[in-house]
C-alpha cells in the first residue's frame, strides 16, 4: 500500500467557437484545480497540466488522475482517461458536467465526484490509497467556504502563458434559478455563499498585482457582504472586474462604491430585450424597463458594460437580431458576449426541450453556445445560426466599434484594446502568441487595459 500518492490534475483542451481566437483558451488558469491542489495533504505529490496551454505528458505514471469535465470537453476527457486507465492509473472525474450528468460518466472513469469537490477530495485520496474508490462520491451539503484554502498559485508552472492569472472567487452559487443555467441542475448546489472577507484580502495580497478579476457567478448575491468587501479593498488601490445581475440597478450607492474602489467593467446577464423570453426561462430578476437606467448609472461612474445576450428563445424572431444590435449601439454598450441558447444536459431547460422532442443534436462538443442544438420555435435552425453570426460580426465591425466608443476618456484604451485586439483581430494576436510571445503580449495588454 502506497501512502504517498502522485496525483495529476488535468484540464482538457476546450473547444473554440467560430468567432473565438486561441486567446480564449489562454484566458486564465484552472482555478478549481489550483484549489484542489492547495488542499491536498502535503505527503502527496500533486501537479497540474492544462491542455489549453500545452500538450499532456502521457509518459508519466501518477497513482491518481483527476480530470475536470465541462460539456464541451467531455469527449476529450474520455480519451485522456482511457490513456491512463489502460496503464492502470485510477481516474476520477469532477467538474460541472460530471456533476450534472454523473450517470453518463459510467465506464469512462473509476469514480465521479458529484458536486463541490472540497467536501470529498480528502476521502477520495484516502480511498485511492487502499484501492477502494467508490463509483460515485456525493456530498449533499454545500461546501463551508471558510474551510477552503487560499489558492496556492505555485501549482501553475507557466503563468506567463495565460492572458491573465489574477483571478479570485469570492462566492459560490447564485440566488437565482434561471432554467438554462447549471445552477438549476439537481446535483449542483446553487445555494449562495461567500468566503470570509479576510481570506479574499489575503489572496489578493498573495497574487501581488493591482488588477483583479472576480470570477463569481454573481458578485452581488449578498449586498451586505459585497459592501463589507469593498470597505476592505478601498485602501488597496485595485483595478477590478466582476459579473453581476441586473438588479444592481436598485443599489446606485453600491455602484458608486464599486467605482471608487477600482471597478472598471462588469459582465451583466441581460440575456434578452424581450420580457417574454426572460419569463420563459425564469429570469425573474431582469426588468427590461430598468436596463437603460442601469447602463447609464454604470457609464456615469466610469464602469464599462460587457453585456451577455442569448438568442434562440421561443419568442425570438428574425427581427430580434437587428433590434438587439440597435439597442446595444444606442446605449453604447462597450462589449458583448453573445450566445445561442444552449440546453446543457441536466438543466431544467434541457429536460423541458427533451420532453418536447426538440433536441436535434447529441454531439456535446457543439454545446458551446455557438451552435444550434435544439429546434427553435419561431426561427429555423439556419436562421438562428446565421443571425447569431451576423449579429456578432456587425457588433464588432469597425463602424460600430467607433459608434459605441465611450465618452469617458479613462475607458478609451481598454475599450479599443478589447474590441480590436480580442474580437476583431484576435486571431492575429493569437498567431504572435504561438510564437512564444504570449508573455510579452499579455504584459502589454494588461498594462494598457488595466494598468498592472
Amino acid at each position: 500500500m502506497n501512502n504517498n500518492l502522485t496525483i495529476k490534475l488535468i484540464s482538457p483542451r476546450m473547444s473554440l467557437r467560430p468567432m473565438d481566437s486561441e486567446m480564449k483558451r489562454r484566458m486564465s488558469p484552472p482555478l478549481s484545480l489550483v484549489t484542489l491542489a492547495s488542499m491536498t495533504p502535503k505527503q502527496h505529490f500533486v501537479y497540474i497540466e492544462d491542455e489549453n496551454i500545452g500538450k499532456i505528458n502521457f509518459d508519466d505514471n501518477p497513482d491518481l488522475v483527476g480530470i475536470t469535465v465541462s460539456v464541451d470537453t467531455v469527449y476529450r476527457a474520455f480519451e485522456i482517461s482511457k490513456r491512463y486507465r489502460d496503464k492502470g492509473t485510477k481516474v476520477v472525474f469532477g467538474g460541472i458536467h460530471a456533476s450534472a450528468c454523473p450517470q453518463e460518466m459510467s465506464g469512462h472513469c473509476d469514480s465521479v465526484c458529484v458536486g463541490e469537490a472540497e467536501n470529498l477530495w480528502k476521502q477520495i485520496i484516502e480511498d485511492c490509497i487502499v484501492d477502494n474508490l467508490k463509483p460515485i462520491y456525493f456530498h449533499a451539503e454545500p461546501t463551508d467556504l471558510s474551510l477552503v484554502p487560499i489558492a496556492n498559485w505555485n501549482f501553475i508552472k507557466h503563468k506567463e502563458k495565460y492572458l491573465y492569472y489574477n483571478v479570485v472567487v469570492t462566492s459560490r452559487g447564485c440566488p437565482f434559478r434561471c432554467e438554462f443555467c447549471y445552477n438549476s441542475c439537481d446535483y449542483v448546489s446553487g445555494k449562495y455563499r461567500n468566503r470570509p472577507v479576510e481570506d479574499i484580502i489575503e489572496e489578493i495580497m498573495r497574487i501581488g498585482t493591482k488588477q483583479i478579476m472576480f470570477i463569481d457567478d454573481n458578485f452581488i448575491g449578498n449586498i451586505r457582504w459585497t459592501e463589507s468587501l469593498l470597505e476592505k479593498i478601498t485602501s488597496l488601490n485595485l483595478i477590478w472586474h466582476a459579473a453581476v445581475s441586473t438588479n444592481i440597478v436598485h443599489y446606485p450607492e453600491l455602484i458608486v462604491k464599486m467605482a471608487k474602489t477600482g471597478c472598471r467593467s462588469l459582465f451583466i446577464g441581460f440575456e434578452s430585450i424581450n420580457a417574454a423570453s426572460l419569463t420563459s426561462v425564469n429570469k425573474q430578476q431582469n426588468k427590461i424597463s430598468e436596463y437603460e437606467k442601469l447602463i447609464q448609472l454604470l457609464h456615469e461612474n466610469g464602469i464599462m458594460v460587457n453585456a451577455s445576450l442569448v438568442f434562440g428563445f421561443d419568442n425570438d424572431t428574425i427581427e430580434t437580431f437587428s433590434q438587439t444590435l440597435n439597442w446595444l449601439i444606442k446605449n453604447k454598450v462597450e462589449t458583448m458576449t453573445g450566445h445561442i441558447l444552449t440546453p446543457y444536459p441536466g438543466t431544467i431547460l434541457h429536460n423541458k426541450l427533451k420532453k418536447e422532442n426538440r433536441i436535434i443534436c447529441s454531439n456535446l462538443e457543439k454545446y458551446n453556445t455557438s451552435h444550434v442544438v435544439f429546434q427553435p420555435a419561431n426561427l429555423t435552425s439556419e436562421q438562428l445560426q446565421a443571425g447569431y453570426r451576423k449579429m456578432y460580426s456587425n457588433f464588432y465591425s469597425l463602424r460600430n466599434i467607433l459608434k459605441r466608443r465611450p465618452q469617458n476618456k479613462r475607458m478609451v484604451a481598454s475599450y479599443f484594446l478589447f474590441n480590436f485586439g480580442y474580437r476583431k483581430y484576435g486571431r492575429l494576436v493569437s498567431f504572435f502568441g504561438k510564437l512564444d510571445l504570449m508573455n510579452f503580449i499579455g504584459k502589454i495588454a494588461r498594462k494598457l487595459s488595466y494598468g498592472i
